[in-house]
């Protein structure tokens, strides 16, 4: 089977689209539960329950990461070069964040001294908030445009700083990823943490599932009021050549929404957050913890694709020269790369899904403050 170069553009869209929102779901909420340690765990015993509920997994989890950012570096060549060049010091924090986890995980356990062990659940405090504002923060800056620029040899200039990202709508997208993470972490501490981090982690829910609903409206009525939003108003089609510079592209308050406005159905995508958040913290109520996090991570996925699908067919908008912005049909690898790739994700990525599917039905089950007492010489 084969597909014209536009149909492949759109095909590693939706797949790129599937890897974020895999990764925000599945390295999300061990993402969540670092967040939550100092709030759910008030002793040594809660907090090494908390953490041995991600221990076996955590690493795992961050394949959807890697996975992420190669088909951003195999797929979309310019996307990649502008977000890593332009966000690097971002990344650099986000970096150093998701190494002092896994130091926190090695090393916590090895010295039965308090003080000692609460520097370590600070690292691990700080690996799960930190990644979780900043790529927000991220989020955040691709709706608002980025500053950047090509000249006539498409060499990139970038003129943003690191504290010009963290202004306040992408601060405001930041604290909505922070709050999607912790609620996403809390219902899977009530469905894998034995009492009493389990029933604190079921409390914190509640107040998370209302702070999120809350934050993504003001997000909304932001981007929709109060946010220049970009539409392409001349191209080459979706067959053209991958050059960024053949296009011209408009301007205007609100122009996130017009993808709303063409194909009303995309509004389910947005409603997954309005729909999972609340179902979630309700089967909390009822005592069914998998079903509220499959619940959690419905609203995970909307508030993920919602950006994806308000923007589409950007990439990374460009807040210098809106006409160098990168949509999908001019910032791709070309056709044989997309389609080489394309087969080795249908092979590969199921292997990952069936492999992981696996894995989580054998680890299975609570971790009780009684078993890690009699573990605790071999777990985290």
């Amino acid at each position: 089977m084969t597909f014209d170069y536009g149909m492949l553009r759109v095909i590693w869209w939706v797949l790129l689209g599937a890897l974020l929102i895999g990764f925000a779901v599945m390295d999300g909420f061990d993402l969540g539960v670092g967040a939550l340690l100092p709030f759910v765990a008030r002793t040594d015993s809660d907090r090494r329950v908390a953490i041995n509920t991600v221990g076996p997994v955590w690493e795992g989890n961050q394949v959807w990461l890697i996975l992420g950012g190669g088909a951003i570096f195999a797929a979309w060549p310019p996307l990649y070069a502008v977000a890593f060049s332009g966000f690097y010091l971002a990344m650099f924090l986000v970096l150093c964040a998701l190494i002092v986890r896994p130091v926190g995980f090695k090393f916590r356990s090895k010295v039965n001294d308090p003080r000692w062990r609460a520097v370590w659940d600070s690292a691990l405090f700080i690996g799960g908030f930190v990644p979780a504002l900043i790529f927000g923060v991220a989020v955040g800056n691709m709706l608002e445009g980025v500053p950047f620029r090509f000249d006539d040899t498409l060499r990139l200039t970038y003129d943003g700083t690191l504290f010009g990202l963290l202004n306040p709508f992408a601060l405001l997208c930041g604290i909505v990823s922070v709050a999607m993470l912790m609620l996403h972490g809390a219902t899977y501490l009530s469905l894998k943490a034995g009492e009493p981090v389990a029933g604190r982690a079921t409390a914190i829910a509640k107040w998370l599932a209302v702070a999120l609903i809350a934050l993504f409206s003001v997000g909304g009525i932001w981007v929709a009021f109060g946010l220049d939003g970009y539409a392409v108003t001349q191209s080459l089609g979706a067959n053209g050549p991958s050059n960024p510079t053949f296009k011209q592209v408009a301007v205007e308050t609100g122009g996130w929404l017009a993808n709303y406005g063409r194909y009303p159905w995309l509004l389910a995508v947005p409603a997954l957050v309005y729909i999972g958040a609340p179902l979630a913290v309700w089967l909390l109520h009822c005592r069914r913890p998998g079903l509220a996090f499959i619940a959690s991570g419905l609203a995970v996925a909307g508030t993920v694709a919602t950006a994806g699908v308000s923007t589409f067919p950007f990439l990374l908008p460009s807040s210098l020269d809106p006409n160098m912005s990168l949509t999908v049909f001019d910032a791709s690898s070309s056709r044989l790369t997309l389609m080489i790739m394309l087969g080795v994700t249908l092979v590969f990525l199921p292997i990952i899904l069936v492999y992981t599917a696996w894995v989580y039905r054998v680890l299975r089950g609570r971790v009780t403050a009684e078993w890690v007492a009699e573990h605790s010489k071999s777990i985290y």
